[in-house]
């Protein structure tokens, strides 16, 4: 009898895209993982099986307040987890910790350990120490990802968690038992097909920094340039994938600065300098300023995001849309997907379905759906 072969190592497999999708209830309804996960197996062919991976928001109502930290343990270093377990009693509270439920009958290869702790920060306990809690949290994820061989806090947002590693989605879906545990009012997910960077645990998508995510089609270019730039206000990539370096550009920018994603795109996906100089006066200088202050977060190359934090979602591609995006609505459900297909074979009968031109962010809010269909109706 032939063996059976996993069809991720299929050799004549072509090459394809990433595959992104993300579903909002803009009423704040949370609801399981049916939709995200079979949207993911009708992209299945974007994929290769060596990324899959989901984020969820509303997803610890009972832990709403505390920070919940996603960290995986590599098995082979042995220790690494009394270590982390001495840091964080040492910096936070921890109110719960438990190894995060796995179905150990999944088809997913050499995953790590993986677990879950609920926090509050300790910072008064600090010297000095005037962060507010949010900068603490990131501070003391990059010491363990910069400073604790083999572990990696990858998600470590309040109320919200990521879920990836190394397989199809609806693998990863089925080994964290997404579709029979969780619930949520926001699901991101991502199907790999790693370019440049190899396919682990860690590489796998979405990016996290406090409750941001990103999920990414395409190739950032610019990434060397990007990440030296982020050094410099303390974020540090570790995860060997260019998309961590939006996910922490999204959280400076928007945390830490304040700036909405209407500017924030124009910072990601500047317009070319000619097209500047044919603005109108005020719109001009506005545009110049943007990429002479922030020219090193300008993201070159090929992209697509889905970007999500709590209340609010939102797609954007680069400038020229060298990779695709699709937004519809139904009722109270916002999509954003690499392809319209995935979208129908959810939700069938839509509201509205549009392509939105490049470098455009289309944003979903809760409680905002009427907005939405205005914006649909002026693309």
């Amino acid at each position: 009898m032939q063996p059976q072969i996993s069809e991720r190592y299929l050799p004549e497999k072509d090459s394809q895209a990433c595959g992104l999708f993300g579903v909002m209830n803009t009423a704040g309804e949370r609801f399981g993982g049916e939709m995200a996960i079979n949207a993911m197996v009708n992209m299945k062919v974007r994929g290769n099986g060596l990324g899959g991976g989901f984020a969820i928001y509303g997803l610890y109502p009972e832990y709403k307040d505390y920070y919940a930290l996603h960290i995986m343990f590599e098995r082979h270093q042995l220790g690494a987890k009394e270590i982390v377990d001495e840091f964080l009693a040492d910096h936070f509270h921890v109110v719960y910790d438990e190894e995060i439920p796995t179905n150990k009958k999944a088809t997913v290869l050499n995953p790590p350990v993986v677990w879950r702790y609920f926090v509050s920060p300790r910072q008064h306990l600090e010297e000095g120490n005037n962060l507010s809690d949010d900068e603490f949290v990131v501070e003391k994820v990059m010491y363990i990802n910069t400073r604790i061989d083999g572990v990696y806090v990858f998600s470590s947002g309040k109320d919200m968690g990521v879920f990836k590693g190394v397989g199809f989605p609806e693998e990863i879906a089925d080994y964290f038992m997404l579709d029979r545990l969780y619930k949520g009012y926001i699901w991101t997910a991502h199907s790999r097909f790693p370019t440049n960077t190899p396919g682990w645990w860690g590489g796998a998508h979405p990016f996290s920094i406090l409750d941001w995510t990103v999920v990414h089609n395409g190739e950032i270019s610019s990434y060397g340039t990007n990440r030296r730039y982020l050094e410099m206000f303390g974020y540090y990539c570790t995860l060997y994938t260019d998309t961590e370096v939006m996910a922490y550009a999204v959280d400076l920018l928007m945390r830490r600065q304040g700036l909405p994603i209407e500017v924030v795109s124009r910072i990601f996906a500047a317009p070319m300098w000619d097209i500047i100089e044919h603005m109108e006066p005020e719109r001009r200088e506005l545009y110049k300023t943007l990429r002479m202050a922030y020219a090193p977060l300008l993201m070159n190359g090929p992209f697509t995001v889905i970007v999500a934090h709590h209340n609010e979602m939102f797609g954007l591609t680069d400038r020229i849309r060298l990779r695709p995006i699709t937004a519809a609505a139904a009722g109270d459900f916002v999509f954003l997907s690499s392809e319209e297909a995935s979208i129908r074979a959810v939700a069938p009968r839509l509201d509205l379905a549009w392509t939105p031109p490049g470098g455009e962010p289309v944003v979903a809010r809760l409680h905002t759906k009427d907005h939405l269909a205005s914006l649909a109706r002026a693309v």
